[in-house]
């Protein structure tokens, strides 16, 4: 009986305690799986659904592969929100990334009167050395500051041919900075004026490398005008603004408009340009022109801040007096007026000494008339010498005595006032200076009178009468794009370019005419050009599309060997696409194998006009004086010219 309480007993204990682990157990896989449900689902809703979780007592295990290092942080970040962090567990890996890419490599070269600077990164197999040397012979002798750092990774296929056009081009940029990148180059540079801007946009994109992407920008800064002259003139009906000069495109309308108002015809020429007296200029020009209107005739200068009013002989003595008194006292601070009212002199000269000078459009110069002394003569000579050549002068004056005072500098202005010209004259009296003639230069009528004012002062009489052609000007006669194409359909109206049939070879009865389109093209600036090749419908589609490019990239070819600048050029073959006559006829299927040379025309990027032209335009809708008004036709681009290849007659495509 005592045996059977004690087991009894114990029995209970260990049922007991059987039962104690039991729940313990029960409670902690109820906490572990809340746990693991809690943050596995926190996870999923954060986006982090590559994790999995375990729970492990109280401890919470986050395993997976992690894309980034980051991800790694914000997914353990998120787990501790639910549960304590301590008592989560980072078994997580991340994702091997990718192999660090091959850099981007470039140069960035700055050029100017202090030197040349060279930043950026460029390939180990660059011959750096060569690179400093070739820039040392550009910079010539200037400093060359060298920051360029090196990676040893693989060239790319255009970081060479960039490279070496962009040293050619800093040959010729003295004040630039240009980025050479992989197949691409940027060039911002300064040119010394308008005509070299012209020049060196023309030149560089001449010498691009096919393939280059070439951005390039040449800027010309505005002039420094000294001075800053003004010189209007109203003669009759006539108006002529033989020079003027502005800061600012507002003051250049007011000048504008107050010479149109007093008369002025046709398109007025006035230079935006640095140097100016006074920010009030414009408003200073344009009282003083509508004096000269007002007085009904007579002459304005303006140089710098002086201003010399002169009236025509015969204006009544009340009307000066008022508009002179009206300009003095409208004028802003700083301008000095002085007004003149000629008096008509009681006898004339019966025979008045002249001078005159003239110049062929062939280059020769006769010089003939008074001058006072031999030493005047041959100073005369050796001048019209040197701005001529030696044997381009004819001497035919005359030496006398009594001349009016200063007539040697008139002589010598005369002489320096032709030179301005490609063709014309220059007479010389004691009352009147007379220039008149023939120039490429649409700047040349300002800079004569600007000379004259300065030799002869501001109350001297003289009268420039230049007209600008634009066939003397080197720049504007070059031929337009539209010109080119019309010149190389007039080439391919009657003969073709013919290929060896079913080839992309061009017969040789056809390399004559591509030599004589060659020439045409070298002489055209910055023409862009889709070469498109076309076949007839015989064959397979496929087939035809590929042989029309073939036939189109051997035109290309063909051009580029007669070193015609192509980088400009594209070529596409497009079968026996847009066939232009029935395939169903031989005549029509020779017809239609053919190449055409597409001018791409840039689309204009604004339609927004400058003050001048807006003023011009205003006083083209609006007659005054009954001058009349002029209209200026709207310029339409040329049809695509088309040159036919292949006329074999046989059949292939």
């Amino acid at each position: 009986m005592r045996l059977s309480a004690v087991f009894v007993r114990v029995a209970a204990f260990v049922v007991a305690g059987v039962l104690a682990v039991a729940g313990a157990r029960a409670a902690v896989t109820v906490v572990e799986d809340r746990s693991r449900i809690t943050v596995q689902e926190a996870l999923i809703d954060t986006g982090y659904d590559w994790t999995r979780v375990i729970a492990d007592g109280l401890q919470v295990i986050l395993e997976g592969e992690a894309p980034s290092e980051a991800t790694r942080f914000r997914a353990i970040s998120v787990s501790g929100g639910i549960v304590d962090a301590s008592r989560v567990i980072d078994n997580m890996s991340v994702h091997d990334v990718a192999g660090i890419a091959p850099p981007d490599f470039a140069i960035e070269i700055l050029r100017n009167d202090s030197g040349v600077s060279l930043i950026g990164l460029i390939p180990a197999a660059t011959d750096r050395d060569d690179l400093k040397a070739r820039i040392a012979d550009i910079a010539n002798g200037l400093p060359v500051t060298d920051l360029l750092e090196v990676a040893d990774y693989p060239v790319p296929d255009g970081w060479r041919p960039a490279l070496t056009y962009a040293l050619r081009a800093l040959a010729q940029l003295p004040r630039s900075k240009i980025s050479v990148s992989d197949n691409r180059v940027a060039i911002d540079a300064i040119s010394d004026s308008t005509a070299q801007k012209a020049q060196l946009e023309s030149a560089l994109s001449r010498e691009a490398p096919d393939g280059l992407r070439l951005a390039l920008t040449v800027t010309a800064p505005r002039p420094v005008v000294t001075p800053f002259t003004i010189r209007f003139t109203l003669t009759g009906e006539d108006a002529n603004l033989s020079a003027c000069a502005a800061d600012t495109e507002e003051a250049q309308g007011k000048i504008v408009a107050a010479a149109v108002a007093a008369g002025l015809t046709g398109k007025a020429n006035c230079t935006l340009a640095l140097g100016v007296p006074s920010v009030t200029w414009g408003d200073a020009a344009a009282l003083a022109i509508t004096a000269v209107k007002d007085l009904g005739g007579g002459s304005v200068t303006l140089s710098d801040a002086d201003i010399a009013l002169v009236a025509v002989e015969g204006t009544d003595q009340g009307l000066f007096d008022r508009v002179a008194g009206e300009l003095d006292n409208a004028l802003p601070d700083l301008y000095a007026l002085d007004a003149t009212l000629p008096v008509k002199p009681d006898a004339v000269a019966a025979d008045p000494p002249t001078f005159s000078a003239t110049l062929s459009p062939e280059g020769q110069v006769q010089l003939r008339g008074r001058v006072p002394d031999d030493l005047m003569n041959g100073t005369a000579q050796s001048y019209a010498q040197a701005r001529f050549g030696q044997h381009n002068v004819v001497m035919g004056t005359r030496v006398v005595d009594g001349l009016p005072t200063g007539w040697s500098v008139r002589v010598l202005a005369a002489i320096e006032a032709l030179s301005q010209l490609s063709n014309g004259s220059v007479m010389v009296d004691p009352d009147m200076v007379d220039v008149s003639g023939n120039t490429g230069n649409v700047e040349a009528s300002a800079e004569i009178t600007r000379m004259l004012i300065d030799k002869l002062g501001q109350a001297a009489e003289f009268r420039v009468d230049v007209t600008y052609l634009a066939a003397l000007d080197p720049i504007a006669a070059l031929p337009s794009p539209e010109d080119c194409a019309a010149t190389i359909e007039s080439l391919t109206s009657e003969r073709k370019i013919l290929f060896d049939p079913s080839s992309a070879t061009i017969s040789a009865d056809s390399r004559q005419l591509v030599d004589d389109i060659a020439e045409v093209l070298k002489s055209c600036p910055d023409l862009r050009f889709d070469i498109a090749g076309y076949t007839d419908s015989q064959g397979g589609e496929e087939m035809n599309q590929q042989l029309s490019q073939k036939r189109a990239e051997a035109v290309l070819d063909g051009l580029r060997s007669r070193r015609v600048p192509v980088a400009n050029f594209s070529v596409t073959g497009y079968g026996e696409a847009d066939p232009i006559a029935d395939n169903d006829t031989e005549a029509g299927r020779e017809a239609n194998r053919r190449i055409e040379f597409k001018l791409i025309v840039p689309e204009p990027t604004s339609d927004e006009t400058t003050t001048l032209e807006t003023v011009e335009q205003n006083a083209a809708d609006t007659p005054t004086g009954g001058t009349g008004s002029e209209t200026v036709p709207d310029i339409v681009p040329d049809d695509p010219n088309q040159i036919v290849d292949d006329g074999d007659g046989s059949g292939d495509q």
